[in-house]
């Protein structure tokens, strides 16, 4: 019998352009209306600015521009997920949020081979679903260290 909590057999799913990406729910803090962001000066191109949540400044990243995808509009329906990190809360922009499903080892699978660089170290596995591929990400490896250090640097 598995030792996985709940947080690890629940996930988020969200989509970016026409792909479908999940996260652990306990990497999730809230789900957000998109919302008015403040653009920095000087920031890198994936991060959009900050915005208020629950009253505190939490930097925005488009995840669209982050994976290198080249429409980065947002829609009426964008949203704004609040993750989890261990350097303090960052939200990410994505087209929609469309729901929680359960997952289990057999539907997991490593990351393909193919996936190299700085894109592997987000990505946990694939989540097979029949007829969908879903791309389950750790949303705590989005920034690395330096990157986030850099942002608070800018907002702080």
């Amino acid at each position: 019998m598995s030792t996985a909590g709940i947080d690890d057999r629940k996930v988020v799913v969200f989509k970016i352009g026409n792909e479908e990406y999940a996260t652990n729910i306990g990497q999730v803090e809230r789900i957000l209306e998109f919302q008015k962001i403040t653009k920095i000066p000087d920031a890198p191109d994936y991060l959009k600015g900050v915005t208020n949540c629950l009253g505190r400044i939490v930097p925005v990243i488009d995840l669209k521009k982050r994976f290198g995808l080249s429409d980065t509009n947002v829609s009426e329906g964008s949203k704004i997920i609040i993750a989890k990190q261990d350097q303090g809360d960052i939200g990410l922009i994505v087209d929609t949020v469309s729901e929680v499903i359960d997952i289990s080892d057999e539907m997991m699978t490593p990351p393909p081979e193919i996936i190299v660089g700085i894109v592997k170290k987000y990505i946990k596995g694939l989540i097979n679903m029949d007829t969908r591929i879903i791309i389950n990400l750790n949303l705590g490896r989005i920034l690395s260290f330096g990157e986030r250090e850099a942002i608070e640097e800018m907002i702080n």
